[in-house]
């Protein structure tokens, strides 16, 4: 690459990694480095360094909220994805004049504000509300039984929440994605599931990892929809950084907690991006391994 090639590289790529920086790796390491001060009377942090932070979260049980932090956010995540892809797939297939009405159909929850939207979850959930006396009625449910207030509404009431964030991403790179590949392989006799499974996913990879981070990293710091319709015994991480800096005012706590959901988030993204890395080596060796033999192959 020649030198201007070089600054024109860096022109593109500066405002970005300034934008970065700025707004995402300093406040970062604000924030943890927050964790390593103790908690002043006025509610802000003391000078000095300690790890007295650092010795009470481990003393503290939050094991059990960061696993089920984890656990929902990764059924979240896996459900949206399960029905954003033939969502996508669907929306893809269709004429552009009804690709623009669904694609604005999925994207109308967001002209609501996302609290009145959890608040009506509240109310459907809600033990007299009116889904509870369908399923009663249906005999599918008792009337002791409480459709609030349990992981199960937080997990469904996510999956309405990020639902669209999934969708979108997979749908854009599945409008990109050449059909008439999946109708060769039926006329070569592919059953449909076989050819959606090894030629549309595998073409719409991109999108379907960049849905996983746009549902994942949300949902695991999530604390509205668990604080309106989850119980005591369904507190996630959020809840506990948000109780912590405000009604208990110890910011140096809430930080400690907010670094272990950052490293809770970043580790599964690492491992998401070792995997595409390595697929990606495959396919290239693959591909030179194919390329070399029709090589020899003509020279004989």
């Amino acid at each position: 690459m020649t030198r201007s090639g070089r600054w024109a590289e860096w022109g593109v790529s500066l405002p970005s990694f300034v934008w970065l920086t700025v707004f995402f790796v300093v406040p970062t390491l604000i924030v943890l480095s927050i964790a390593f001060h103790a908690p002043s009377s006025d509610g802000g942090f003391a000078s000095g360094f300690t790890m007295e932070t650092w010795k009470a979260v481990v003393r503290t049980p939050y094991k059990e909220i960061v696993w089920r932090t984890i656990w929902i956010s990764a059924v979240t995540t896996a459900v949206c994805i399960l029905l954003s892809l033939p969502c996508a797939y669907s929306i893809a297939r269709m004429n552009t004049r009804w690709r623009a009405i669904v694609a604005g159909l999925i994207m109308l929850p967001f002209w609501t504000s996302f609290i009145v939207r959890v608040f009506a979850w509240r109310t459907l959930l809600n033990p007299e509300g009116f889904l509870q006396h369908v399923l009663i009625a249906l005999g599918l449910a008792d009337a002791s039984v409480s459709l609030n207030y349990n992981s199960g509404a937080i997990l469904v009431v996510s999956v309405y929440s990020f639902l669209p964030f999934a969708i979108m991403p997979i749908y854009t790179a599945a409008e990109k994605f050449d059909f008439s590949l999946m109708e060769a392989a039926r006329d070569l006799g592919a059953r449909s599931f076989f050819a959606f499974r090894k030629i549309f996913l595998p073409g719409v990879k991109r999108g379907v990892v960049s849905a996983i981070l746009m549902v994942f990293i949300p949902a695991i710091g999530s604390y509205v929809i668990p604080d309106l319709v989850g119980g005591r015994d369904s507190e996630l991480i959020g809840n506990k950084i948000y109780q912590r800096t405000f009604p208990d005012r110890n910011l140096p706590h809430a930080s400690a907690l907010a670094a272990v959901m950052g490293f809770s988030v970043l580790l599964p993204l690492a491992w998401v991006a070792w995997m595409i890395k390595r697929q990606d080596a495959r396919e290239a060796k693959r591909l030179a391994e194919a390329t070399a033999r029709k090589l020899s192959g003509g020279a004989a």
